[in-house]
């Protein structure tokens, strides 16, 4: 196994644990990918720091393309039918730390420095609510 650190922007440090990791430059990670029929791909944004799940959305490669160069995440809104740049209204941007493919190309993993809540209930992971389940 190896790791790394990674300095947050307010100045602490996390440590990344990883096995075998291979990077990949825009253009490979870009021929990597498998967009499904309506050219999305699910993304799955998890906290850098906490590895907490925050969120899932779906980018399309114009997203995806904005979010290399911007550091922030962009997404495609299924519902609206356009770009949305996480955190342009409520403040509440992703800086993204590191992005990475599944070994089917058909998901992406964004690790990001969030600067606030990522649902739009107010809570800082969309996934807040869980299932009683009880074992007899």
């Amino acid at each position: 196994m190896g790791g790394l650190n990674r300095r947050m922007t307010d100045g602490s440090e996390t440590a990344v644990e990883f096995g075998h990791v291979r990077a990949l430059n825009q253009s490979e990670l870009l021929d990597t990918l498998s967009f499904d029929r309506d050219g999305l791909i699910p993304a799955i944004v998890q906290d850098a720091r906490t590895k907490q799940v925050l969120m899932m959305a779906w980018m399309n490669a114009t997203s995806l393309e904005r979010t290399l160069a911007l550091g922030e995440t962009v997404f495609w809104s299924r519902s609206r039918q356009e770009l949305w740049h996480k955190g342009a209204t409520s403040g509440n941007i992703q800086r993204v730390v590191e992005l990475r493919v599944d070994c089917d190309g058909d998901t992406l993993l964004i690790l990001v420095e969030p600067a606030g809540p990522a649902c739009h209930t107010g809570e800082v992971s969309c996934f807040y609510r869980t299932l009683e389940h009880h074992v007899d």
